[in-house]
């Protein structure tokens, strides 16, 4: 019997080095990642989401990750979660419709990595908006968490030490028996 894969939710605000971080460990665990559904959806329609387009995406995300984590091997890194689209729609639209808020409340992930948005910030076309934007969203991000008692490492320094950090934190989660 193969031991079951353990979820990963890679979060943080824009430019704060999810993707990049959520590859690089799937490349060191020789496993998969999901890549953020969000930035495939804004080169697609050329546009960033309307607020009815909230739901559709997180739900898309996470059935990636469903189907991802039938290939994986060990660990699947999921760079965001429905979580993140919620907290979007808070910041952008004042709310969050109640079926996201639904879907986003199954948090149900080994752990729940935070990438600090300690590096320059850089605009990517559509999807990035300000340092000011990205600040305010990784506020909430970790009110959102320590609210409701997710258990989350905060990463910060560059991709080495970031790797290093998670390295850590899966050795003795692993060993403990997470």
């Amino acid at each position: 019997m193969t031991e079951p894969v353990l979820r990963i939710a890679v979060l943080g605000a824009e430019s704060s080095g999810k993707s990049t971080l959520a590859e690089a460990l799937a490349a060191r665990y020789r496993t998969l990642w999901v890549p953020e559904y969000l930035r495939e959806f804004v080169d697609t329609h050329a546009r960033v989401p309307f607020e009815s387009d909230q739901y559709p995406i997180a739900c898309t995300q996470r059935a990636r990750e469903d189907a991802a984590a039938s290939r994986a091997t060990r660990f699947l890194f999921c760079d965001t979660t429905p979580l993140m689209t919620a907290l979007y729609s808070r910041q952008y639209w004042g709310r969050v419709d109640p079926q996201l808020a639904r879907l986003d409340s199954r948090h149900d992930y080994a752990w729940t990595l935070v990438t600090a948005p300690d590096s320059p910030w850089e605009p990517d076309g559509l999807q990035r908006e300000s340092e000011e934007v990205r600040q305010n969203v990784h506020r909430m991000l970790v009110q959102t968490l320590e609210a409701r008692g997710i258990a989350y490492v905060l990463l910060e320094g560059g991709l080495e030490r970031r790797l290093r950090q998670v390295e850590a934190v899966l050795e003795a989660g692993v060993q403990a028996g997470s």
